[in-house]
């Protein structure tokens, strides 16, 4: 039950209230942030005393593989991930395993102890959507949404190839609704289709097998779709030709695409309180630019691209991205783009596995290991820290390993770490193959992130491109109570002592969720309720009726009946419809 309680004396970091480190106060009552508490409530509040300590507002993770049929096969293929981490059953808590692909139990526990509150599960397919819900529900402590897989449906390339954007958005509206999904997702657009005959995309204007729909009609198709809606968050996108030397290039075409498309966020919301604007401002969210930044012609002369793209950003006030860094270590490549997990497969000949599904989407699975001593992975993780660290507007950028694909989520404290301190990375740097230096541009930046930047890239930014800030991001009045206490104080931080940094990212001294103490000092101590957040996307009758002919037509050749393609709200864990669109 959500209580009182007083956060007392901290330094505060609230980048959408442009709090910088100042030492004040923040007040929760009824799991909700508020101005004040009265002399009587004080005295029967719950205080934490975070004097000489960093209060930021609980963490969220825009993109992540938490939850699905792809990361349900990662954990089952990989028997030996689970023996690596293992969490012990207590009074309290499950038991978990797992490393780069923990159990749900675990994932929950582990995101909590770093101060993370609110995940996204960055790929729903929507014919997988229940189990998707399934495993979401079943993790603890964080409220959970998810992005709807759209880039290569049926439905859509045909009403794209047709012109047809009237019942293009009223399939999108309808697809939100009956899967209990967040915002769109588009992977590999055009291309996923062809995989299911053994073939890829190579450029934006190249049509696809039996819908002749290119990737540019299918960005600019879904662009527009999510902004006559009034989608919440932009539309998510995952480049063509990812992974691929030379992939930069069409990043950066395709973000081209959606400038100039005017965005409309059309929620029905109350919001938080916030100085800054709270709305979003961007049309496409480019997601893990470290994949998709790759120049050369093959991996022998490959070099980081991130620079160009940068470059663009920086001019450019359509775009947001995700970093995608990688940390290191062992990974579980997981993605809705089938063909790229192949050409892994054979690079690596890892154990894969590959999956089409049925007139929607398709997705692949394979281990993986990132070692400093090989060329390319050493060049991936100055690219990651590049995507960071060469835009030089910290809102247009948010931090992800995009886990597990570049590193689990537990490696979050060592890529904040590298962003705030030069001498952390000059000592990867020595351990790293030349390739990391030579071919990249970070040994040439000195930037240092401060506790302000990083406060943006991991909860103001995110909860603001997703379109969550009137809950979530911020620590003004009408937010939840969602709290994050570092023990790092401002006032005496030196970033070369990057070991301090690094030990107090990875375990909160406090984790606080509507009102509660989650956490202290990285271990749970309490299991609030969760939410699963969707949106309740409106649009005319007619319009629905006349798209839902043209489903239950087709829908003759799914292997499932249309009565049970839904995903009933049951499924889900307090479902929390976001209303949009609504005066339609």
């Amino acid at each position: 039950m959500a209580g009182t309680i007083a956060i007392k004396n901290g330094c505060v970091f609230d980048p959408l209230n442009e709090i910088k480190g100042e030492i004040m106060d923040v007040f929760i009552k009824d799991g909700k942030v508020v101005r004040e508490l009265s002399t009587a409530e004080l005295k029967d509040a719950k205080v934490i005393d975070a004097s000489g300590m960093t209060v930021m507002p609980g963490g969220v993770d825009s993109h992540s593989h938490v939850a699905g049929a792809k990361v349900n096969t990662g954990r089952s293929m990989r028997p030996e991930d689970h023996y690596k981490s293992n969490l012990q059953k207590t009074s309290l808590t499950h038991s978990g395993s797992g490393y780069t692909v923990p159990s749900v139990y675990k994932q929950g526990y582990d995101y909590a102890a770093m101060g993370y509150t609110t995940v996204f599960e960055a790929a729903v397919p929507p014919f997988e959507a229940r189990h998707t819900h399934e495993e979401m529900r079943a993790t603890p402590l964080l409220d959970m949404g998810g992005y709807l897989v759209l880039g290569n449906n049926f439905f859509l390339m045909r009403y794209f190839r047709d012109g047809d954007m009237e019942k293009a958005a009223a399939y999108v509206a309808w697809m939100m609704k009956t899967h209990k999904t967040y915002g769109i997702k588009c992977v590999n657009p055009a291309g996923v289709e062809n995989w299911g005959w053994g073939k890829n995309i190579s450029s934006l204007d190249e049509a696809n097998i039996h819908f002749e729909i290119t990737p540019r009609e299918v960005i600019k198709g879904l662009t527009e779709v999510n902004e006559l809606l009034g989608m919440p968050m932009p539309i998510h996108l995952h480049a063509n030709n990812l992974g691929h030397p030379g992939c930069y290039a069409i990043t950066k075409d395709s973000l081209k695409i959606p400038d100039g498309v005017k965005t409309t966020q059309n929620m029905d919301v109350e919001w938080a309180e916030t100085k800054l604007n709270p709305a979003r401002d961007r049309s496409v969210y480019l997601t893990h630019l470290m994949f998709n930044s790759f120049a050369g012609t093959t991996w022998a002369d490959c070099e980081s691209g991130v620079k160009d793209i940068a470059d663009y950003v920086n001019n450019k006030d359509h775009v947001v991205i995700d970093s995608g860094c990688t940390p290191f270590g062992e990974a579980t490549v997981m993605t809705g783009d089938g063909p790229a997990i192949h050409d892994l497969y054979t690079l690596t000949g890892n154990k894969w596995s590959n999956t089409d599904v049925e007139m929607e989407c398709g997705s692949g699975v394979l281990p993986f290991t990132y070692l400093k001593s090989n060329p390319v992975h050493s060049l991936q993780w100055a690219m990651g820290l590049e995507c960071l660290l060469l835009i030089n507007d910290t809102w247009k950028t948010i931090m992800t390993t995009d886990s597990p694909n570049g590193g689990p989520f537990t490696k979050y404290p060592e890529v904040m770490t590298w962003l705030m301190s030069e001498a952390f990375r000059k000592q990867t740097f020595s351990e790293c193959h030349k390739w990391a230096n030579d071919r990249s541009e970070l040994g040439g930046v000195n930037r240092e992130l401060s506790l302000y930047d990083i406060a943006i890239l991991t909860r103001a930014n995110p909860a603001k491109t997703i379109g969550m800030v009137h809950r979530k991001g911020s620590l003004g009045v009408g937010a939840d109570g969602d709290v994050t206490v570092y023990n790092i104080n401002p006032q005496q931080l030196d970033a070369n002592n990057y070991e301090t940094l690094l030990k107090a990212f990875r375990k909160a001294e406090y984790t606080v969720k509507d009102g509660e103490i989650v956490v202290v000092k990285g271990e749970v101590v309490s299991l609030p309720e969760k939410r699963t957040y969707y949106s309740e996307v409106h649009v005319e009758n007619e319009r629905e009726k006349e798209m839902l002919a043209d489903v239950k037509n087709w829908f003759r050749y799914y292997t499932l009946g249309f009565a049970n393609y839904p995903t009933p709200e049951k499924y889900l864990e307090n479902p929390t419809p976001i209303q949009v669109n609504g005066e339609r």
